[in-house]
């Protein structure tokens, strides 16, 4: 294990995520909200961090292997996630403890979207900002970033690339360099983003909060500027274009590269994850249009199928985004939408969950099982499309889904131990190891009321989504430490 080469990229990066402190103390300066003095500390104190971790491995170049790949990505989002703590700490006007402030600070770049935050439209400027900032730089993966520059600290960075991208096919690259694989996720990620603000800008927002909202749409990741979410604008419009970009979010973007390369939206149609993807989506969103349109949960129709198709989306995706109390519904509407966060986006996306890949190969695997049934001596293999997915692959999903299940009912009787209802720790499990945030219970508003020990757990079920259960898990592991 090459523990000083992982110091000094360690500190580097440190370094570099200090940088991004700045933003919001500028915008403290323009709203002269009182925020700036707590970012000029936050600063001062990362970078002094950065630099005490990094001088001293300095001239330490050996390369990564994948071990150290591993471990650096873990360390490098708990220790940044703990870096980010720093601002909410310092800001007065925001008297948070230490547990509130890492809460936020880990559901903010973990992209989940919970939070311990009341009266949010009255915070300062610089801090709202700041967590929808966090959101962002979260949302496609702050490793992806630095992977883009990681041949300029001496590192080639593949093995961070292979940790950090979600999904079941890491080695499929869009391009022969990792640099240029990420550079181009990354200007497709801002791209967007972009793109996102000026439509939120021309259809009502104010720029602070169509920037803000453009942040935490394409991480798919929820947090907002105001308590009531999205319902604050109370326009189909905006929750329109909320939902179109949620679902281009979700997407694998190597998809919309070939796209864009291509100059053609012929591979849309063409990949089975995009496919399966839409279809889940339709079928979610018709499931619950009918169910409160025949409830009579809003006045009209139009209304209906408006909140139904946004509420769909925003669950399902991961996002969390609100425009009404989903967890009032009838029947089985929050359960429904709780378990489809389950499935999530695309792999290679903003999204959270098992990803739809997963579930495909997940139910393609159930049929070939169920033919050999029937025809014990007959071949069957598992299909992508038009290609043959190699029982590795197949054996690493299950292996995938057996260990995110095996999480998933650890956190859960925690949180019970913890003297959470068991609707309130089902959902908050799901929300928070899903990436989604709402729940449902005490947790359907808010995190703040659930005790601190929750909190802890909860944050641990944030990384645990965030990287995708193995990369953590394979740490645990005695063959990961044997030299």
């Amino acid at each position: 294990m090459r523990f000083r080469g992982i110091l000094r990229i360690l500190g580097l990066l440190i370094c570099l995520f200090s940088a991004t402190l700045i933003p919001p103390g500028i915008v403290a300066l323009i709203y002269e909200d009182g925020g700036g003095v707590a970012f000029l500390l936050s600063f001062i104190v990362s970078i002094v961090v950065g630099f005490v971790v990094w001088y001293p491995n300095r001239n330490e170049r050996s390369d990564l292997k994948v071990r150290d790949g591993f471990l650096l990505t873990v360390l490098f989002w708990t220790v940044l996630g703990s870096v980010g703590i720093l601002p909410l700490w310092f800001t007065a006007e925001v008297p948070l403890s230490i547990t509130d402030a890492a809460f936020e600070s880990f559901s903010g770049l973990t992209t989940t979207g919970a939070t311990i935050l009341t009266g949010i439209e009255h915070l300062p400027h610089s801090i709202l900002f700041y967590r929808q900032q966090l959101q962002w730089l979260g949302g496609m993966g702050i490793i992806v970033l630095a992977v883009a520059i990681l041949p300029m600290l001496g590192i080639g960075g593949m093995q961070l690339y292979r940790a950090e991208i979600p999904g079941p096919l890491k080695d499929a690259k869009m391009t022969p360099r990792i640099a240029d694989t990420a550079k181009h996720l990354w200007y497709i990620y801002v791209a967007l983003t972009l793109v996102c603000a000026v439509a939120y800008k021309l259809a009502g927002m104010g720029w602070f909060d169509a920037i803000g909202h453009a942040f935490s749409t394409i991480a798919v990741g929820g947090f907002s500027t105001y308590d009531a979410s999205m319902g604050y604008f109370d326009s189909s419009t905006i929750n329109t274009i909320c939902v179109v970009f949620l679902i281009l979010s979700s997407m694998n973007f190597a998809v919309h590269y070939a796209a864009i390369t291509g100059r053609s939206l012929w591979g849309y149609f063409k990949d089975p994850e995009v496919r399966g993807f839409v279809f889940i989506q339709a079928v979610l969103i018709i499931i619950v249009f009918m169910t409160v349109l025949v409830h009579k949960v809003f006045d009209n129709t139009e209304l209906a199928f408006n909140q139904a198709m946004f509420q769909a989306v925003s669950i399902s995706t991961t996002a969390g985004f609100a425009t009404t109390d989903f967890a009032s519904w009838p029947l089985f509407l929050p359960i429904l939408l709780i378990f489809a966060s389950f499935i999530g986006g695309c792999a290679s996306s903003t999204a959270g969950g098992l990803k739809v890949v997963r579930v495909l190969l997940l139910f393609r695997q159930g049929v070939r099982e169920l033919n050999r049934l029937v025809h014990p001596q007959g071949m069957y293999s598992v299909k992508l499309g038009k290609r043959i997915v190699p029982p590795r692959v197949v054996e690493a999903v299950w292996g995938f889904f057996a260990a995110y299940a095996l999480v998933f009912v650890v956190i859960m009787l925690g949180l019970l131990a913890t003297g959470l209802d068991d609707i309130t720790a089902f959902s908050a499990t799901a929300a928070c190891l899903n990436n989604l945030g709402p729940g449902l219970g005490e947790v359907a508003a808010n995190y703040a009321g659930i005790p601190d020990a929750a909190k802890w757990l909860l944050v641990i079920a944030m990384l645990f989504g965030r990287l995708e259960v193995f990369t953590i898990l394979v740490l645990l592991t005695p063959t990961f430490w044997r030299s």
